[in-house]
Order: structure tokens, then C-alpha cells, then sequence
């Protein structure tokens, strides 16, 4: 592919008018304003299913959003809802009945028409899952934020009740309020799936439900791209959707390949192989961009933290877990090992969610408090493990190695002995750190998924988990207290004081909101960063 030099992304347009415009409802090639040939993307992986239902990883996702569509999106480069398949949507007073008004006019790219009975099978399809599929590693999300299942151990705690299907009207029905549930439903996994294509191909009650004929080669949503084909070790190929209801997309293909590392991303862009990628290491950054490529950094929603387990001693002592926080000098840490843009953090939600203390304790870099807090302890010298992982690049933690190498000498600075334990990424280092108690304190964090204090620290704090070793009813109560508030407004005081309480109990150390960035070859126009990566790609342009 010849990308001539010298053309400067434009990152412009927004979510609403990409999808719909007055070249969509079948405008074909013509009426989208197509410019043809192929846009060839680099992520880290590839994905895990076709089906995102069944997905919880960032690859999955990336390609589920060109095929499929929820009632909800995002705000163009914000992680805020929008209406998307819903026009509008409707809140009941006491948080319960959410009543959806749909898109007028809409088919999935199998010709099945979108409507309420459509939006009602697929909530209905999550819900009465098998036993067989309800685990963590399979409907993660579902299980997460609507609780349980219609069956199995977690059906006492499902927050999903019913939906009913009117004329061009979805009214679901919850159990207990969700004030986040908007929000929620912008996620992949929430996408709506042609019920004809499912009823044919999907077998939800296989052995891998991940890899029937339907979620490993025939998904069928109503999005800009259909799919065609994936070979396993090249790519995944979408097509052009010509009688896409939204602004069809410029391109005649999508095509998705999967390169770990970020030296070899950037290596493929040089030599023209692909045309943009995710997850820019920081020191290629200075150098693309002096070559001429372009850069452009998604804004931080996320947060990397240095988590503390407590079932290993000394841990357990408050004191100890404090004389960390004040070792740790984080201007060195981002300046050292972080790309340009990273804010410091200091508690572990960034600050665009509601919820964000601006006054929360906070542990400064003071080396001799943190000796004077070992010594208290009884810990001058203590042997600390210190597990990081290694063969990965996250948007939160592009650099692992390098971010526990200055620790690492910070912490022994204080008197500190450190056990370096380092585990590949997939499948050893997660597996460990957030299955078993057999770790000390460890590099991890979050990307959001969307904009809701939940999703962060529900997600980190609301129940006892092995990768923070520590029981806390207090806290635990109140997470759930708050998630079941009806609204957002209602919500903040207390995830305020949530957020205070939690770096009192100091269970960690947040550390940082890194910038993820992508890169883009020249003549590559159109491509909207989102922070919560709702990118899709109908509105990008290549010049051949």
C-alpha cells in the first residue's frame, strides 16, 4: 500500500453525525460518499469471539463495534451516553422502567428487521443464560452489572425484570435501581444481535459458546461494516454495510490485524503494512512524529495502581501500606516510565467521573516519614514480593518493566527488601494476581468502560477479592448503597466520601491516568479517539 507523505489527520465529525447522516438508509457506495480501498488496522491481539456478549477484552470489542450497534452510545470523545439504536430513552422516577423510543427504519445486515422484539430477545437472551455460560470468564459484564441470572446461585440478586415490546417502543423493567444501567448499556456485550441469525448459528449452551458457528464467523448486527472472514494469525475482514440506516462507511474494508508488540506496530506503520495502530509505545512517540506520522492521544480514562495484598504480611499493618504511598516519588515514576500527557492520580477513579474528591488524604513523596512508619512497624528490612507482568502493553501500563524498576528502587530506598516475580501476561500474571492470594503488591489497572464510579470502584472495592486480600463490610456496604441510588446526582455526595474512605483504608496506591496513544500514516483522515475506545469506523478515509 503507497501512503503518500505530507496529509494531516483530521480528527473531526462526531459520533452522531458518522452514523447518521444524510448518506445512510442504503445511500450504497454513492450516497455514503465512498472513497474505496482498504483501512488496515494493527491492535495488540486478536479477538476472542465475534459474539461480544461473550467478550470482556479490548480486541474483541474493537471489532464488535464496526458490526454491531447498542440502544446506547457515547458522546462524541467523552465517555457519556448518547442515544444510538434509541432515539430517545425515558427514566421512571424510582429507577425501575426505562422506556425506549427506537430508531425508525433500521435492519440487521441479515435483512431481520430491528424492533422492539428484536431489543426485548436480546435482553431476554442475556438473561436466561445456561448455567453453562454463567461464569466470569464468559458473560463477565452481564454478571457484573445486572448482578445474576434468570437460574444458578445469583438469580436472588438479578437486577433485570422484564422487557415488553410496543410499536417502535422497548420498556425494560429492573428489580432494584442502577442509576449507572445508561451508562452500561454503551458496552459491546450490550449490543443488539439479529435474532435470526442467533436462533440458526449460536448454540449459547455449547461447550464454548465462544466458538459456535455464529460467534466464531457469522455475527450479524446492524453496524457499518459487515463481517467476512478471520484467519486466525493474518487478520479479520469487514466489509462495507452498503444499506447501513447511518452514514455508510468511506472505505470498501475494514481489515484487523493483531501485532503484540509495540515496536513491531510501529515498525509495520513504517513500512506501510498497516495504516494506524493502538497502543503507541512511549519511546516510539518522539520518533513517529518526527518522521511524519501522526499522533494522536485518546484522553485518560483509566488508572494504574500499585495494589497491596493483605492477606500477606506485612501488608496487613496500615502503617506499612502508608510508608509505601510515601516512598513513592510519582513525578520520577511518569516522567521515567510513562508517555507525555499522564496525569498523577490521586485516588482511583480519574477526574471527569462523578465522585472525584478533590480532598481526599493523599501521601506525599517523603522518604523519611515512610522510614519512620517501617520502623513503627516493626518492617525495616521486611522482604516485600513484587509481581509485575511482562509480554503485555496496556493503555494503562504501556511499560511495565520500566514502571517496576523505579518503584522497585524507591521502595528499597526506604529500607525495604524487594522480591521481583515477574509472569507472563496471558494467561499466568492475571490468573495469579486476581485468582489466588499467592502475591504480594503488584502493578495492574483499569481502563473504564464507561462513565460511572462503579465501574471503577464497584469494580475494585465492592466485594472481598483475592487480588486485595481484605474483608471490609463498612466499605462493601456502602458501594452497594450507592449503586442502587437512582440517580447521578443522588449518587456523588456519598461516592465522595467513598473515595476518601477507600484512601484512608489505603488498599493501594493510585498511581497514575496514562494517555494511550494511536498512530496514523499519512492520508489517513477521519478516525474519531474515544476514551472509552467507541471508535468507529464508517467515517474514515485512506488516500492510496
Amino acid at each position: 500500500m503507497a501512503l503518500v507523505a505530507a496529509a494531516t489527520l483530521v480528527l473531526a465529525g462526531c459520533a452522531s453525525s458518522d452514523r447518521d447522516g444524510e448518506g445512510g438508509s442504503g445511500g450504497g457506495s454513492e450516497g455514503g460518499g465512498a472513497t474505496g480501498g482498504d483501512f488496515v488496522f494493527a491492535g495488540s491481539a486478536e479477538p476472542v469471539t465475534f459474539d461480544p456478549f461473550f467478550a470482556s477484552d479490548g480486541e474483541s470489542f474493537r471489532v464488535a463495534r464496526q458490526i454491531f450497534e447498542g440502544l446506547v452510545g457515547t458522546e462524541p470523545g467523552t465517555a457519556d451516553p448518547a442515544p444510538l439504536l434509541a432515539e430517545e430513552y425515558d427514566v421512571s422516577d424510582d429507577g425501575l422502567t426505562y422506556t425506549f423510543t427506537l430508531r425508525d427504519g433500521v435492519t440487521f445486515q441479515d435483512g431481520t428487521d430491528f424492533d422492539a422484539e428484536a431489543v426485548c430477545f436480546n435482553f431476554d437472551r442475556w438473561y436466561n443464560m445456561p448455567a453453562s455460560a454463567q461464569s466470569p470468564d464468559l458473560t463477565y459484564y452481564y454478571g457484573a452489572l445486572f448482578r445474576g441470572f434468570a437460574t444458578g446461585e445469583t438469580s436472588g440478586d438479578a437486577i433485570y425484570e422484564s422487557c415488553e415490546a410496543g410499536d417502535g417502543v422497548a420498556t425494560v423493567n429492573l428489580k432494584s435501581p442502577f442509576a449507572g444501567f445508561l451508562s452500561a448499556l454503551s458496552l459491546p456485550a450490550f449490543s443488539m444481535q439479529s435474532p435470526t441469525a442467533l436462533q440458526k448459528d449460536q448454540d449459547d449452551a455449547a461447550e464454548n459458546p465462544r466458538q459456535t458457528t455464529y460467534s466464531a464467523g457469522a455475527p450479524v448486527g446492524t453496524g457499518p461494516f459487515t463481517f467476512e472472514s478471520f484467519t486466525p494469525g493474518e487478520n479479520v475482514t469487514l466489509v462495507r454495510n452498503d444499506d447501513y440506516w447511518g452514514d455508510v462507511a468511506k472505505v470498501d474494508r475494514a481489515i484487523v490485524v493483531a501485532i503484540d508488540d509495540p515496536t513491531a506496530r510501529a515498525d509495520a506503520l513504517r513500512a506501510g503494512d498497516i495504516d494506524g495502530y493502538d497502543l503507541v509505545g512511549p519511546a516510539d512517540l518522539t520518533a513517529l512524529e518526527g518522521e511524519g506520522f501522526t499522533i494522536e492521544n485518546r484522553p485518560a480514562f483509566n488508572v494504574l495502581y500499585l495494589g497491596f495484598n493483605q492477606k500477606q504480611k506485612p501488608l496487613d499493618d496500615i502503617r506499612v501500606r502508608q510508608a509505601i504511598a510515601h516512598a513513592i516519588n510519582l513525578d520520577e515514576v511518569v516522567s521515567t516510565s510513562l508517555p507525555e500527557g499522564t496525569v498523577k492520580a490521586t485516588q482511583f477513579i480519574p477526574d471527569v467521573v462523578a465522585g472525584y474528591n478533590p480532598d481526599v488524604t493523599t501521601y506525599e513523596y517523603d522518604p523519611e516519614r515512610a522510614r519512620q512508619l517501617l520502623d513503627e512497624a516493626g518492617a525495616t528490612g521486611a522482604t516485600i514480593e513484587f509481581n509485575y507482568p511482562t509480554g503485555v502493553s496496556r493503555p494503562y501500563m504501556p511499560d511495565p518493566e520500566a514502571t517496576f524498576n523505579i518503584l522497585s528502587t524507591q521502595l528499597q530506598a526506604v529500607g525495604l527488601e524487594i522480591k521481583p516475580t515477574a509472569d507472563q501476561w496471558d494467561p499466568d500474571y492475571l490468573e495469579k494476581i486476581q485468582g489466588t492470594s499467592d502475591h504480594g503488591i503488584h502493578l495492574l489497572g483499569w481502563t473504564g468502560d464507561y462513565n460511572d464510579t462503579d465501574n471503577f470502584v464497584g469494580v475494585f472495592f465492592g466485594t472481598e477479592q483475592p487480588e486485595w486480600g481484605f474483608d471490609n463490610p463498612e466499605l462493601f456496604g456502602k458501594l452497594r448503597e450507592a449503586r442502587q441510588i437512582p440517580t447521578v446526582e443522588e449518587q456523588t455526595p456519598l461516592y465522595e466520601e467513598i473515595n476518601e474512605d477507600v484512601m484512608e483504608f489505603l488498599p493501594g496506591v493510585p498511581l497514575a491516568h496514562p494517555v494511550p496513544s494511536l498512530a496514523f500514516a499519512p492520508g489517513v483522515e477521519g478516525y474519531t479517539a474515544s476514551p472509552v475506545q467507541d471508535e468507529v469506523w464508517n467515517a474514515v478515509t485512506v488516500e492510496q
